[in-house]
């Protein structure tokens, strides 16, 4: 149970909820022991002389009864009360650190992972969590009291009949260990399916329109149907065993009033037992295997609570191959040399895809990365940035070895435009701010004009406050650049990455986007990824990528000039052909 404890250590700055939650439990705990005495000496009181039942004494037992009922109805309002909220506190406070951890893990972390899958464990497993703060705890610690009180009550009743009456204890105890063992396997199948079909459908909505497209509606369904199909029969296991434990354990539970009833009616009969002891006894009784029906069913409610909770430590407790050296330096704000010196790298190392590339950038310059599809182009900017760092080889800006300084200060100097880029569900003047989130509207509108985005921007409906919709679908390709490349100007970083820029514009709009670089040229550092080699012409320098190494350097008047790979692309583009 190394994993509760945990959890209850995690929820420590709560713990006075659940305190306040525990103090109305021992409270109800308490009060529920009234109810039998009051029966047990009304029953003696009936049972005796007429002398020692009165209407005072009738009306004495009715008021200490609904007192009993009123208090014991407040202490349970305060702890169920303040256990949810201790609970829901705690649930909305794991989520958001299961948020921050995923946020701060490297990108090989996610290269295996489903959105969904990882939805499903921030949202559902966390949920899960609840119910051992809010129910599990608590019951946990009311049934304990309970039984410890009656118990206690028993055997000052009679201790040979309360030893008989509590031999079924052990069958109970030793059924809900059983139970345990066969279905916890269950429930972490269940969490893992549950977290399969979030993925799987989180996949399909945000490829909605492939599917449509190609008329792939019947199979998709027929793929997340196998996956309801196992979710559901997964269940049905689960709840066929549960099926047949709690029945069972009703079953055992009840043998004890057997028990009572037969042994002690035998003994009020032969007069060595009181008729009130042996109704004081049942009441007693019924109140001794509710509880530990309670701690049985509890037993369901824990391997729940633990299959969402592994899932929720394996996120927790992942490591980052990207963090902060020890006596890592903060790098102020940087000239915007950059040098790769002997970088090679492998997202697998029998795969690699950079082999000793070397570059210099000086402060101010364009340099542009050319080269067909899958070449590392794309690679050499995610190691700048550190999603990853070299297997061999060095970064290095202004001097600094980009491992040696901090992570926040590095990419407060890098500004990237994507080719894949994503806008934000919200304004236009929101996702142009979102580097620079406290610029002002002026700030906002110069940076979009210098983009080429502000005539466009002004045209909407609602200017800078129209909204874009998710991942700006209300967006064209060249629109989505352009306000992507606004955001990174708005930033003003003193290195700017530009990942294929232009790919997905038409020419109007891709003159557009080269005036705007043109005009970033001398002012900042710019390393260009380009497909479209008209783009970069003025670039102070080429590198030419081959099968992860640099085969040709140079400017674009220099290359075009000898025979290569350069001239091969630049003629095929040319003459539009793909190649």
């Amino acid at each position: 149970m190394a994993w509760a404890a945990r959890l209850v250590r995690m929820a420590r700055k709560h713990w006075k909820y659940l305190a306040i939650a525990v103090a109305g439990l021992v409270g109800a705990a308490g009060f529920n022991l009234v109810t039998p005495g009051v029966v047990r000496s009304l029953t003696a009181a009936m049972t005796g002389s007429a002398a020692q039942l009165t209407g005072r004494t009738l009306a004495g037992y009715a008021l200490v009864l609904v007192g009993a009922y009123l208090l014991r109805a407040l202490c349970r309002f305060l702890a169920m009360y303040f256990s949810h909220v201790a609970a829901w506190s705690f649930v909305a406070e794991l989520t958001f650190q299961i948020y921050d951890k995923l946020q701060r893990l490297s990108m090989r972390y996610f290269q295996d992972k489903q959105t969904g899958q990882l939805m499903s464990r921030m949202v559902n497993d966390s949920r899960a969590i609840e119910q051992l703060v809010a129910h599990a705890l608590p019951d946990l610690c009311s049934s304990l009291l309970v039984i410890l009180g009656v118990v206690i009550m028993l055997f000052r009743i009679d201790p040979a009949l309360a030893a008989l009456a509590l031999a079924p204890v052990p069958f109970v105890l030793f059924a809900g260990t059983f139970f345990s063992k066969k279905v916890s396997p269950l429930f972490r199948i269940n969490a893992r399916v549950l977290g399969d079909i979030n993925g799987e459908l989180q996949d399909r909505l945000s490829g909605m329109k492939e599917i449509q497209a190609f008329g792939q509606e019947d199979r998709e369904t027929e793929r997340l149907d196998a996956l309801r199909a196992r979710y559901a029969d997964v269940n049905i296991k689960a709840n066929f065993a549960a099926g047949l434990f709690h029945p069972g354990i009703e079953f055992l539970t009840s043998l004890g009033t057997v028990v009572v009833v037969g042994v002690g009616g035998m003994l009020a009969l032969r007069g060595r037992m009181d008729a009130a002891d042996v109704v004081g006894f049942l009441m007693y009784l019924s109140l001794f295997y509710q509880p530990l029906t309670t701690l049985a069913r509890l037993a369901e409610d824990v391997q729940t609570t633990f299959a969402g909770a592994v899932r929720v430590f394996e996120i927790l407790d992942a490591t980052s191959e990207i963090q902060d050296k020890p006596g890592a330096v903060t790098l102020s704000r940087v000239e915007g040399a950059v040098r790769f010196d002997g970088v090679s790298f492998a997202y697998d190392m029998k795969e690699p895809v950079l082999d000793q590339v070397s570059f210099d950038v000086k402060p101010g310059q364009m340099i542009a990365l050319v080269g067909p599809t899958g070449v590392g182009k794309t690679t050499l900017i995610a190691l700048l940035e550190r999603f990853y760092d070299p297997t061999y080889g060095r970064i290095r800006i202004d001097g600094h070895d980009i491992r040696d300084v901090t992570l926040a200060s590095l990419r407060e100097q890098i500004s990237i435009v994507l080719q894949d880029v994503f806008l934000f569900h919200g304004t236009v003047a929101e996702n142009i701010a979102y580097g620079a989130p406290d610029a002002s509207r002026g700030r906002i509108e110069e940076a979009a004009k210098a983009a080429r985005a502000d005539e466009f921007i002004r045209a909407m409906p609602d200017g800078y406050d129209t909204v874009v919709g998710e991942r700006g679908l209300r967006l064209s390709g060249g629109q989505k650049q352009r306000i992507a490349i606004a955001r990174a100007i708005l930033r003003d970083s003193p290195i700017l990455v530009l990942d294929e820029a232009t790919s997905s514009v038409d020419a109007r709009t891709e003159a557009e986007i080269q005036l705007a670089i043109e005009q970033l040229a001398g002012k900042r550092t710019l390393l260009v990824i380009a497909h479209r080699l008209s783009t970069i012409a003025s670039a102070d320098q080429i590198l030419v990528l081959e099968r992860g190494r640099v085969v040709q350097r140079g400017a674009h008047s220099e290359l075009i000039g000898e025979e290569g790979l350069y001239k091969r692309l630049y003629e095929a583009q040319r003459n539009r052909i793909v190649v």
